[in-house]
């Protein structure tokens, strides 16, 4: 909104041209919705702006308000539900302060590589809050997949699928995340005894472990306990079955 004031008289504008801003005494900016005023702001160049003044002026931005509010209804009537997979966006996640060297990688190579193979822009504040600017959804979805894979925690009670490193007498150690082992001890591969760890798993293989426990660094890991759960709700899947029939 824009005002012209000589002695008592006055006359309120409705500033859409920018004129008023260098002529007149007052640009007053006046956002909201239908339902009501969201932010102010104002450069004043004159004194004496009183109430009644102050009154007006957001009566008649309030119509402007709701008229323009009309005109785009008219063209897109409530905000889309995803913006477009085209356009560029600013996506923050927080990750533990403590994985930040894991993304940053030795002397910068693991967020150069992130870069150059998303083509994203990359920051990293020391209080884990990382922003990720992209010029599309795709980009974007790739970094956060690649920093989620390289910082992510394993959490007790959770199922991950795995991939079996390392086989050794006691059992065996699963990478569940990229960098990240867990021991499946030989007592939790299988709902049986176990004499040899290599009847049961080889290296490579992909299986299906649950987090029972953690100690620091140290993640245990179970097959066992996700086979008892297959077979639960297989039990349960046959007796509903044998029900309805």
């Amino acid at each position: 909104m824009g005002l012209v004031m000589e002695g008592n008289k006055y006359a309120i504008l409705t500033d859409i041209a920018g004129a008023e801003d260098h002529y007149g005494d007052m640009d007053f900016k006046v956002a909201g919705t239908r339902n009501g005023i969201t932010a102010l702001q104002m450069d004043i160049k004159i004194a004496g702006i009183n109430a009644q003044i102050m009154a007006e002026a957001l009566e008649q931005a309030k119509k402007g308000r709701i008229y323009i509010l009309g005109a785009m209804e008219k063209t897109l009537a409530s905000p889309r539900e995803e913006i477009s997979a085209h356009a560029p966006r600013i996506i923050q996640i927080r990750i533990n302060p403590d994985k930040i060297r894991d993304v940053i990688g030795p002397g910068g190579k693991v967020i150069r590589s992130l870069v150059e193979e998303t083509g994203a822009k990359i920051d990293v504040s020391d209080d884990g809050t990382i922003s990720i600017a992209t010029a599309s959804g795709e980009a974007a979805d790739a970094a956060v997949n690649r920093i989620r894979g390289l910082t992510a925690e394993a959490e007790v009670g959770q199922t991950y699928l795995g991939t079996v490193n390392r086989i050794v007498d006691f059992g065996a150690f699963v990478e569940i995340f990229p960098g990240t082992d867990g021991l499946l001890h030989i007592s939790e591969i299988a709902d049986r005894r176990v004499k040899d760890v290599r009847d049961e798993l080889k290296e490579g293989q992909q299986i299906l472990v649950k987090c029972i426990g953690r100690e620091g660094n140290k993640i245990k890991l179970s097959r066992k306990a996700v086979l008892r759960e297959e077979n639960r709700k297989a039990e349960a899947a046959s007796q509903s079955g044998d029900g309805e029939m």
